[in-house]
């Protein structure tokens, strides 16, 4: 039986022929690497935090403080890292968590396409954004056989809403992510001091420019007149979501919807009674609001407040370690962010993979040592601070 662990025999035989890892397979490294790879406002745009940055670092820092205790004389020669959630069986717990410029990460611009790629050869499932470079049709022809979800930021035009998510459902998304806390942008001071919104220059709209409602409503179609299309799309992003929007969200689809922004109990308790299927507990890494707590100290509350609901957490995940320890915190599935940006950036999907890889055998050779066979072991234990 093979294990996501293998993954350091290949790289150590490879080595008795004289090959190297193309890529690192440590983040440290990587986003030194791909510091040099990126263009410099791409580069902001993506490490970039809001405020200066404290909650983006904590949410890194605080899996530092949090320990495993491990159990020996356990056999762990067989492990099993598969999980199920929204009616899917999946190989492992992770996924990859929706970036709206992962489109411009990528050198031909195609990111979205190859991010869709390595999740089909990964089984790794890919959240798509609604911010993206390729309409969504193109990207979700790319899964393969692995599942992927669509990520709505919600705008002001419910008619466009509706339009979204009925093609999100049309081109075969198993669920559908609505960002909460991004109806406008925090204060991002890298992309400030560089004066660099990328949707203001029409990137990443390919969603927009291709949906037949946002097309009406223009008097001269993207390609004819791409700067007032932007302008119209300034003026239709962000709905400010209330609970009492939470029945007409859910009236928009039968797939799962899953909230994402979740970071309180009360809030995780309330989005059940109101009919959604997961609750997504996330800070968006610390990008759209400063000064707050780190996204894993907020998880086991969440958790414990959805019951038997799925939980999808994601933030500071910067390694398989990190992944573990989220999974012990009560996560049913841990989303990784900035390292496959990094990645992609470095190798295409090929570049994906690689990380994709390097993050899931760390973590299985984690639960291996610490004789932990399978995550359901993992929920009977709890994590310690150091």
């Amino acid at each position: 039986m093979t294990h996501p662990g293998d993954y350091q025999n290949e790289i150590y035989f490879g080595g008795l022929r004289g090959v190297k890892p193309r890529l690192p397979v440590d983040y440290a490294n990587l986003i030194k690497r791909a510091a040099m790879a990126l263009p410099p406002a791409t580069l902001t745009y993506v490490q970039g935090g809001c405020g200066d940055e404290f909650t983006q670092d904590h949410n890194a820092s605080a899996f530092q403080r949090l320990g495993i205790v491990p159990r020996m004389m356990v056999d762990c020669s067989v492990r099993d890292m598969s999980v199920d959630i929204f009616g899917m069986h999946l190989p492992t717990p992770i996924f990859m968590s929706p970036i709206g410029v992962i489109g411009l990460c990528a050198q031909d611009g195609h990111g979205d396409i190859a991010t869709a790629r390595a999740a089909a050869q990964t089984g790794v499932p890919m959240v798509a954004s609604t911010l993206m470079n390729d309409p969504m049709e193109a990207v979700a022809a790319e899964f393969g056989d692995t599942p992927g979800l669509f990520q709505l930021y919600t705008p002001k035009d419910r008619a466009l809403a509706e339009s979204l998510v009925n093609r999100a459902e049309a081109a075969g998304f198993k669920g559908i992510v609505v960002t909460l806390d991004t109806w406008l942008t925090g204060w991002r001071p890298q992309d400030l001091n560089e004066s660099n919104f990328p949707q203001l220059r029409g990137h990443a709209l390919a969603n927009y420019f291709s949906d037949p409602v946002f097309r009406a409503s223009l008097k001269l179609p993207p390609e004819e007149d791409g700067a007032a299309a932007v302008g119209a799309w300034a003026q239709t992003f962000g709905l400010p979501l209330t609970w009492d929007d939470l029945p007409w969200l859910r009236s928009l689809t039968k797939l799962p919807l899953i909230l994402k922004g979740i970071c309180h109990p009360d809030d995780a308790k309330r989005a059940i009674d109101g009919g959604v299927d997961g609750i997504y507990c996330s800070n968006h890494g610390g990008r759209q609001a400063n000064g707050g707590l780190a996204a894993i100290d907020m998880l086991p509350a969440v958790v414990a407040a959805s019951q038997n609901i799925p939980v999808l957490f994601d933030s500071g995940i910067r390694s398989g370690t990190d992944v573990v320890k989220a999974l012990v915190a009560g996560a049913t599935a841990v989303g990784i962010g900035r390292p496959y940006a990094y990645g992609l950036a470095l190798d295409g999907t090929a570049g994906i993979v690689h990380v994709l890889r390097s993050v899931l055998a760390e973590a299985d050779l984690l639960m291996a040592v610490d004789g932990y066979p399978t995550i359901k072991d993992l929920r009977n234990t709890s994590l310690l601070r150091t």
